[in-house]
Order: C-alpha cells, then structure tokens, then sequence
C-alpha cells in the first residue's frame, strides 16, 4: 500500500519545468511503486500568470507567482528549482532548507557561486540537496562521484560539458569553418542562445568544473577559484594544425589534484584523436575521470536540453522522496580536505606555438634562447617558408603556466617575431 503523499513545490515552469511534470504524470504509477508513494505537485511558481503554457499537464489553479510564499508553505515536503540565476533563487532555497524541506536544484550558476550557503542551510534543517541536474543533464556522474567513488581517490577529472562550445569546434574541425561560421550554424539549430557569452566565454563549463572539484576533491571550489577561457579565439588555421598533430581541440574543464592542492581550470586545448574525450561530437557532453584504485571512467550523453535534464531532476526527486519516507538524509556535504586551489601558473601543461618569424639566419637560435631562459624545454620544431618571413610551429614539454606564458610575452618582444599567431595548451598525452 502507498504511503502518504510527498508534496513538491515546483519554481519554474520552463522548458526543464515542463518537462518534469510530464515525467511526473506519464510515469506517476511507476514512480509511486518506485518511492513507496505519489508525489504529488501543490504549487508551481512562474514569473507571469497567464501564459499559454502548451500542453503541460498542470492544474492552472496551482500557478503562482509568489515563490517565496509557496516555498514556505506548511503542506510542502520538497522544493524543486529550475529557474536558475543567483538572486532570488538563493533566498528561495535558502528558505526551504532550513525549515527542513528538501531541495532539487539544476542550478549550477548558484552552486558554484554559493553552494556552501545551501549545504549549511541543509545541515542546519536537516534537509537533503540534490542537483545532478546542474552538470551534464541525464548522465549519472554527480552521484558516482559523491557516493560510488568515496572509497577511492579522484586524482583527475576531464570533460566536455558544454554542448553549445562542442558542437561549434566539432563543426570547425570537420568542415574547416572560422568561429563565426560555426557559431551561425549553433544559433540556427538551437544550440546556441540568442546571447551565447555564457557558453563560449566559458562561464557555464567553469560553474560546472567548480561543481565537478569540489564533489572530486572534498574541497569548497567555487566558481572564482576556476580559471577561464573561451573559444572565442580559436580559428580555423588552429584546427588545421591540431589535425596536423593528430589532435582536435575541445573546450576542457579540467580539475586535477597533486601534492595536497588542487587546480580547476577551463580553456580550448589540443587533444589527441586517440584520447575517448576526442570523439565526443555534436552538442554531447563527456567526462573522463581517473581515480587511484579504480582507474580510468568515462560518463557520456547528452548534456543539456528539457528532457535529459528533467530526466535528472526526477531522479533526485525520487531519492529525496524516499529518504524523507525512510526518515534518513543523504550523506552531507563532504569538505574535510580543505585543499588548498592552484593558481593557473602553478599548473604544469603543454604548448602548441606558431610564430610569425623573419627568414633569416640565427632567428631559430634566437627563440629557442626564450625558451631555453624560462626552462621551457621544446618537444617539436616545425619551420615553414612564406616568401620573406616563415612559421614556426613549436610544442613543448611539460612545464609550468607561468612560465609558458613568460616565454610567449619574451617572444612578443623580439624583432623576429612579426607575430604569435596562434597560443595553444596541449593536454590528455
């Protein structure tokens, strides 16, 4: 027999809204077996009544627009947000937690600004928070992390998480098109916002990386803590070279720890086209972790869009509601390590360079001095002539940020080198 109802109140009624409460009504009778009992929707908070909302299956008399005010009403058991943004959305759950009413977030903007308000506001009313939803849609990976993964130890995790920033380097490296070419095409099928900043400047990936860290790593991350680049400068002539090694370029978040400190970083790098992250296309997300004990994982789907996401919104809401019938609460945040974050020029990685030289004796002396003077050492030298001037091509060895970047800012300020057409990190060998 099915226990009493759990009582969600739903804050959005967007594409992810909707289609929560689709899953919720298409699959109430395996979800009540699943639980042990209905969840049962009593509000639903929108920013304006009225709207033509399609076919979603909801009561209209269940709209309101204070979300606040339904958030702190006595008959609700669950809070779930997807509406996304800093303010008012923290205030919200914020609210709901510490009056003992649990929380599903897709919020990953949030998480990453302010996610250990709502872990200390969870432990103090003794609240579950969930938010699988706020990296990579439906795949499983957040949970794996927080959970599969405690007996081990993380020491890497590398993904693709943005599908917007994949599908344009993927079109890139397989039709030879600029950015700007790549990005119409994103923005014509839907892929792409009408203001995409978020997604190509790398704001929405490094959210997602401080989330990723501090689940991997026990360790407060937050989005600050995360250095960021977008793909904004990649062009065509870099995917040509990447091909040239072998490689692809993708947008990486990459969160790594060594010598009891961490680094969270997200920036377009060259991979090798054997690395599994390499052939990760279209709009797909991927993530490749790599812990001690059990070695190499890879978790990949889609990543974004209503139906994957509420996928993952439903399944928090199924273990929230059975943990709150059990009378027990998740594991609580796990912070204890307290590691100390990286600065970018502490982090060891590689370089692919292409220099604009003139064709004259002593210029390859010249800039291998640069390097040689910040022990940079170089891997590969490639020279091409071009009339009076050449390209140099240079990959290094590993060596630290800081001082990768001194040599590029030394090779700007010789009289050789007409230009640095192109900076580039190599990673994943």
């Amino acid at each position: 027999m099915a226990g009493e109802p759990v009582k969600v109140a739903l804050l959005g009624c967007g594409t992810v809204g909707a289609e929560v409460v689709r899953l919720m009504r298409e699959q109430e009778a395996d979800l009540t077996a699943r639980i042990g009992a209905p969840l049962e929707l009593v509000g639903v908070a929108v920013r304006r009544l009225g709207l033509d909302r399609g076919d979603v299956p909801i009561d209209p008399s269940l709209f309101t627009t204070d979300a606040l005010g339904l958030v702190k009403r006595d008959d609700v058991d669950m809070v779930v947000e997807v509406v996304g943004g800093i303010e008012p959305a923290r205030t919200w759950l914020v609210e709901a937690l510490r009056s003992g009413k649990s929380v599903v977030t897709a919020n990953k903007a949030l998480l990453a600004e302010d996610g250990p308000a709502l872990h200390d506001a969870a432990a103090e009313g003794g609240a579950d928070l969930y938010y699988e939803a706020a990296v990579a849609g439906a795949i499983p990976l957040l949970r794996p992390l927080r959970e599969s993964l405690h007996g081990d130890q993380i020491t890497r995790v590398t993904g693709i998480v943005n599908g917007t920033t994949n599908f344009i380097l993927s079109r890139m490296d397989a039709s030879g098109a600029g950015f700007a070419e790549a990005l119409d095409e994103a923005t014509a099928l839907g892929y792409a916002e009408a203001d995409p900043t978020a997604d190509i400047e790398g704001f929405d990936a490094a959210a997602k990386a401080a989330i990723l860290a501090s689940l991997a790593f026990h360790t407060r991350v937050r989005a600050a803590d995360v250095y960021r680049e977008g793909i904004t400068e990649v062009t065509a002539a870099d995917m040509a070279a990447a091909r040239d090694m072998g490689a692809t370029i993708k947008l990486l978040c990459i969160a790594s720890r060594a010598d009891d400190a961490v680094s969270v970083r997200v920036h377009p790098a060259m991979i090798p086209r054997t690395h599994p992250l390499a052939s990760v296309g279209d709009a797909f997300n991927a993530v490749f972790v790599e812990a001690e004990a059990a070695g190499q994982l890879m978790f990949y789907g889609r990543g974004a869009g209503g139906a994957p996401t509420a996928s993952a919104v439903v399944g928090d809401m199924v273990a929230v509601a059975r943990n709150r019938l059990a009378g027990v609460r998740a594991a609580s945040e796990s912070a204890y390590a307290d590691l100390r974050i990286r600065s970018m020029g502490e982090v060891v990685t590689r370089y692919h360079i292409s220099l604009d030289v003139a064709d004259k004796a002593g210029v390859l002396s010249a800039v291998a001095g640069v390097f040689a003077q910040q022990d940079v050492s170089i891997q590969t030298v490639r020279q091409e002539g071009r009339g009076a001037g050449a390209v140099l091509v240079i990959v290094t060895h590993a060596a630290t940020d800081a001082a990768l970047s001194e040599t590029v800012r030394q090779l700007r300020s010789l009289d050789i080198v007409r230009g640095v057409t192109s900076v580039m990190r190599v990673e994943g060998e």
